[in-house]
């Protein structure tokens, strides 16, 4: 059986452009194309298809992926170990829905909240130490005030914007923009206002980063695989090192 592009498009997520772009970068070729033009895939495709959306979401970059895939020829195994890891975050997911769920509970029924039963599986503070070496104990003080100030909703709102911003980013990076270009410093931009909106960051009296705080990030995205992934990996992460190299560039030389 056969699939259009189309097809696979909406039952993956994803968009017929990326699938274009894999096409064009030899990571998942069609399995058939029609006199038309149309690309087909077929239940082979499906599965490498399958196998990059497990691998980009583990926070590698194309390139990585493909060698990856191309390597593990044995898809049943490889497919097991992403198993294993979705697994892993089913049930750091589902410890998160259940805190939820018994907050909503207990708020709904008029009893107080119990700490120990809120934060499970959350953990905004995994980074406190790195802050504040790199940016003093007030930077991260500051921060960890405004956060636990917010309400649930602020702080999903805020959540979803960020989350927004990085798939905007990794979105464009494997589409092949250039750092340069209006879309990309437009994102750079958005990027830089962004981290301008929490207390404590350099620039946010002005509700904008420094350009030192941009040029710092950017390093710091490519070189640490934990930041990394949020961008789909070094690929990603480096495309917007590059981004925001320009839009300071273009800042200074304004």
């Amino acid at each position: 059986m056969l699939w259009s592009i189309q097809e696979i498009a909406q039952h993956a997520g994803t968009t017929s452009r990326t699938l274009r772009h894999y096409d064009h970068i030899g990571l998942l070729e069609p399995s058939d194309v029609g006199s038309n033009g149309y690309r087909y895939y077929d239940d082979t495709a499906l599965v490498r298809l399958q196998r990059i959306l497990l691998l980009r979401d583990l926070g590698l970059g194309l390139s990585a992926i493909a060698e990856v895939i191309d390597r593990e020829a044995d898809a049943p195994h490889a497919l097991r170990t992403h198993l294993t890891w979705l697994r892993r975050e089913h049930d750091r997911i589902s410890r998160q829905i259940s805190s939820v769920e018994n907050t909503i509970s207990t708020l709904e029924k008029g009893k107080g909240v119990m700490a120990e039963n809120m934060f499970d599986g959350f953990d905004h503070t995994q980074y406190k130490d790195e802050v504040e070496e790199r940016w003093g104990q007030n930077a991260y003080a500051r921060s960890d005030e405004w956060w636990r100030g917010m309400s649930n909703s602020e702080r999903l709102e805020w959540q979803q914007r960020q989350h927004a911003l990085a798939m905007d980013w990794a979105d464009a990076a494997e589409r092949g923009v250039h750092p340069n270009s209006d879309e990309a410093q437009s994102l750079a931009r958005r990027h830089a206002e962004w981290l301008g909106s929490i207390p404590g960051t350099p620039g946010s009296e002005n509700g904008l980063a420094t350009d030192e705080y941009l040029l710092g990030l950017g390093e710091m995205y490519v070189a640490d695989p934990r930041f990394a992934s949020n961008y789909r990996g070094t690929d990603g992460a480096t495309f917007v090192r590059d981004a925001l190299n320009a839009y300071v560039e273009s800042r200074r030389d304004a």
